[in-house]
């Protein structure tokens, strides 16, 4: 059963919400604690989020892009603002469709079902999910994620970016200037330091994995994957 997760503030809007959800086969869950929506999130694991723009301490648009750091999950805006402005902000931010309240239930199911079947169902499965390799070390971009044998870790878009190249080249070395015009669109605007903590974090989490191997900084250069035998299938 699809998971559902609601983030609105309005408690009676929600409860319908939650209802109207529930009513046509659709787990639900409302959200009680707008201070800390990463960690519920990531908690329940939705396979769908319904988030209103207006929300305490930090709006939608900020909660958005938050959760498309950890996830590509559906993000459907529910909002009373109706300007042009806050629906290409809400989809330059991540989102994948934007309603206006107020709105009809039927209306609300249609889109709810129409983003499932186009991400799980039966318009996906005309996709092949991507998935990178080298020597057991896979990466899969689109779910955010790195394996290597029976551990995983979750990564953030910007490592998934990042991993994906050097997987993608190893074992070259990949230049600075590739790395940053692929995680950066306008890289001219880039902190020096913002890419060396990138390769950090990602660093950190081949650590977490326990692989034999890491980054290396190619002085002069960029960047490389190394990758000991035993991660590349030889006799350990």
């Amino acid at each position: 059963m699809y998971r559902i997760w609601i983030v609105e503030d309005d408690p009676k809007l929600a409860s319908l919400l939650r209802a109207c959800l529930e009513k046509y086969g659709l787990a639900a869950r409302c959200a009680d604690d707008f201070e800390d929506i990463m960690t519920h999130f990531q908690q329940y694991e939705p396979h769908l989020v319904l988030l209103d723009v207006n929300l305490p301490s930090y709006d939608g648009y900020y909660w958005c892009r938050q959760i498309r750091q950890v996830s590509t999950c559906p993000i459907i805006f529910i909002s009373a603002r109706t300007s042009d402005m806050d629906q290409v902000m809400a989809l330059e931010y991540g989102a994948d469709d934007y309603m206006t309240k107020p709105f009809h239930q039927e209306l609300v199911i249609a889109k709810v079902r129409s983003q499932l079947r186009r991400v799980y169902g039966e318009y996906a499965g005309e996709v092949r999910e991507k998935k990178i390799e080298q020597g057991g070390l896979a990466l899969y971009p689109e779910r955010l994620e790195l394996k290597w044998q029976e551990a995983t870790v979750t990564l953030t878009r910007k490592e998934a970016d990042l991993l994906d190249l050097l997987l993608q080249r190893y074992p070259l070395v990949v230049t600075r200037e590739v790395l940053l015009e692929k995680l950066w669109d306008d890289q001219q605007f880039v902190d020096e330091n913002t890419l060396n903590v990138n390769i950090a974090r990602a660093r950190k989490k081949l650590q977490e994995l326990e692989v034999t191997g890491s980054i290396e900084t190619v002085r002069g250069s960029g960047y490389k994957l190394v990758l000991e035998p035993y991660e590349l299938g030889e006799p350990g």
